[in-house]
């Protein structure tokens, strides 16, 4: 089974036009240092400069949210605002049809034709929308498709604090979320070294990547607690995703959520912190859901948001729904991560 490591977001507050230059700047950066053409690296200048300049002229509130993914191949894009929202979406995507004068494309239709993957969701009270770019116009990845995740640091700081990662593969997947005490670089190293255990090689046993090579949650955690300790400590959350069942383990307040649209079931984690002091590590069981999405999240989002307020959002991008969870339930005084995977489809 192959291990993603989690990325970070940088976000980028939208307050004037001076910021446009800024996030097409970094945008085309993070395409150079991915040794992109100078074709690609064009269509990522565009679709950064169209998409702040959209905000910059018809948001409130408006923030940009960049990652560059490596595992994946593509550079994120997401635009979050507070309104006040795209009455006609689908008038808005047709060609002709400018978010203003002056602006270099034609709205949300240029972007739409130039990014690789384009996703709106829209009402009053504000936008979320998602673009990616991959070079040559490569096709998404199979797990880019179950698997979306936003990871940002709290303002003014560079690193966040949260690490997350996930391991897919034979119709299995393994989930960690981290959240080192505090914030900061010091709160980050200490949820990286939650990952790193993770992502040992021990993880997979015989290495088959079935289930029953892999090592127990309950393990996990201990070896995680020993490995973090002379560290700040971290509050994790790991969860193994099949299609039967679910099994989870942790300590400390990741929030874990199990939900189809029509039921929702909360992953239990214990008190206490790694490296710090936990009690002995036990893991929860639950049956899956048909069609499930599993979502865990670290405190800096409210975990009182109500899974019937995003079943519009199941069968939509996981990145999009991510998005979504993290901009209407942020806490903004702490560092904040969303991760979203969806149950693998029977072939």
């Amino acid at each position: 089974m192959e291990v993603t490591r989690g990325w970070t977001h940088r976000s980028f507050p939208i307050g004037d036009a001076s910021r446009v230059g800024e996030v097409r700047r970094h945008v085309v950066a993070l395409a150079s240092d991915m040794g992109w053409g100078d074709e690609d690296m064009g269509r990522s200048a565009l679709v950064a400069t169209e998409l702040a300049t959209n905000l910059v002229r018809h948001a409130r509130d408006a923030e940009i949210w960049i990652a560059e993914r490596p595992p994946l191949h593509d550079i994120e894009i997401i635009c979050v605002d507070r309104g006040p929202g795209i009455e006609d979406i689908a008038t808005a995507m047709q060609d002709g049809v400018s978010t203003g004068s002056g602006s270099p494309g034609t709205g949300l239709g240029a972007i739409s034709r130039v990014a690789d993957d384009f996703f709106v969701v829209s009402e009053a009270t504000g936008t979320v929308s998602l673009a990616r770019l991959r070079e040559g116009r490569r096709a998404p990845s199979a797990l880019s498709l179950r698997m979306g995740a936003v990871c940002l640091a709290v303002a003014p700081e560079t690193i966040s604090g949260d690490a997350w990662a996930v391991r897919s593969g034979a119709g299995l997947a393994e989930v960690l979320v981290a959240d080192g005490l505090g914030h900061g670089p010091l709160a980050g190293e200490a949820a990286r070294a939650a990952v790193d255990v993770f992502a040992s090689q021990n993880w997979n046993g015989n290495g088959n990547g079935g289930a029953d090579a892999a090592m127990p949650l309950e393990e996990f955690v201990a070896q995680a607690h020993a490995a973090l300790r002379g560290t700040r400590g971290a509050a994790l959350l790991a969860v193994r995703f099949g299609a039967q069942t679910v099994h989870s383990c942790g300590a400390g307040n990741i929030s874990g959520r199990l939900f189809n649209g029509v039921a929702s079931l909360s992953l239990s984690s214990q008190h206490g912190t790694a490296g710090v002091q936990i009690s002995r590590p036990r893991v929860a069981d639950c049956s899956s859901l048909d069609h499930g999405v599993l979502v865990l999240h670290s405190d800096g989002v409210s975990a009182r948001w109500k899974h019937e307020d995003y079943a519009g959002l199941l069968g939509r991008d996981p990145g999009l729904l991510a998005a979504c969870l993290l901009w209407h339930n942020t806490r903004s005084r702490d560092d904040a991560t969303v991760v979203v995977l969806k149950a693998e489809e029977a072939q």
